[in-house]
């Protein structure tokens, strides 16, 4: 059992549950209000909705063999361009108008993702420097949607994607688990994962076979790119506002890592869905663990990081074999048993 992949994950998870029970008394409890459930379980699955998002599609990107740093860049412009088109007061209470932006700024998003998987798979550009342009150009294409300043919207039709409840859940979390049902069935029922794995494994010998390895790989880039505007949806729904310079920042360090923690490996190949999520919520219950201890705002990225590192040593196979395992004392070498010399006189040669 604790060769299984997700079993550290599942302990660190554990472990700063009840780490935070120890210092919330009340962390576990989950209270019904006007309908709606309440609680700090409650808000770590809301407020990871997001990164649980883009680590989904980040793992299908690592799988082949690829990276995105463009996701943050993704979230603040699905999320800048839904809240430019909501603004008009025309469309503010109007559902046909949330849904025309929803639609443009998630299409925006797979087109992102396409442009991502063509310089990838088409032009050979490698992965990191390939989705770097978009990473750094995004930001700016972001700030020329809302020309610069934060755009504030208030649409209850458009509250409902990252601040709404629905079934007495939040609607995020809902989302999350629709997209999470839909992507483990195609990954893991079809062939569409062992192909991913395959081209993740070794692209040009799947190609080589008949495996369509570059429409992979677009596919992969897309998806992803789908899966961050959706959460940058949710993000600016969630504060009914559209900021173009720090919507999503840094939101692709948090992608990799919750993969890397969730026990995908970087070079590609075989990955796990299940183990992303946990590292998702792992990375949130630690930012929810820094703010409900106080930690100074101007620490929180030293603390995090601290915690992170602790985290990633205890599942490294390497650092617990070094650490944990029992030294067996040596005995000491024997002496060897000496071989007497043959006397060449006491042989008789015949004739």
């Amino acid at each position: 059992m604790i060769k299984h992949r997700l079993f550290w994950p599942v302990v660190a998870l554990v472990a700063l549950l009840l780490g935070n029970r120890i210092v919330t008394p009340g962390f576990f409890s989950v209270e019904v209000k006007s309908g709606h459930l309440y609680g700090s379980l409650i808000d770590i699955l809301l407020f990871g909705a997001p990164l649980i998002l883009i680590a989904l599609g980040m793992v299908t990107v690592i799988a082949t063999g690829g990276i995105d740093l463009s996701v943050g860049a993704t979230v603040a412009i699905s999320g800048a361009l839904a809240c430019y088109i909501i603004s008009d007061q025309a469309n503010q209470g109007s559902v046909g108008g949330v849904l025309f932006a929803v639609a443009l700024a998630l299409v925006l998003s797979l087109a992102l993702g396409l442009w991502n998987g063509m310089l990838v798979a088409w032009l050979g550009i490698q992965p990191i420097i390939a989705t770097l342009i978009l990473m750094v150009a995004g930001r700016g294409v972001a700030q020329l949607i809302t020309s610069g300043k934060i755009i504030t919207v208030n649409s209850p039709p458009y509250k409902l994607i990252g601040g709404g409840y629905w079934l007495g859940l939040p609607f995020a979390i809902i989302v999350v688990v629709v997209v999470a049902a839909i992507t483990a069935v195609l990954v893991r029922r079809t062939a569409l994962g062992l192909l991913i794995e395959a081209v993740g494994g070794n692209a040009e010998a799947s190609r080589l076979v008949g495996i369509r390895s570059r429409s992979l790989i677009i596919m992969a880039y897309m998806f992803c790119a789908l899966c961050s505007g959706i959460a940058g949806l949710m993000i600016s729904s969630n504060i009914a506002a559209a900021d173009g310079n720090n919507a999503g920042l840094w939101m692709e360090l948090d992608a990799i890592l919750a993969v890397v923690i969730g026990g995908t490996s970087l070079i590609g190949g075989r990955f796990s869905l299940a183990g992303t999520i946990i590292g998702a919520l792992i990375i949130q219950t630690i930012s929810t663990t820094i703010y409900t201890a106080g930690v100074p705002s101007y620490r929180v990225l030293v603390f995090k990081a601290v915690v992170v590192a602790l985290v990633c040593l205890i599942q490294s196979p390497a650092f617990r074999a070094k650490v944990f395992r029992r030294r067996h004392k040596r005995p000491p070498p024997q002496p060897k048993a000496e071989v007497p010399a043959s006397d060449s006189g006491d042989l008789e040669v015949s004739a």
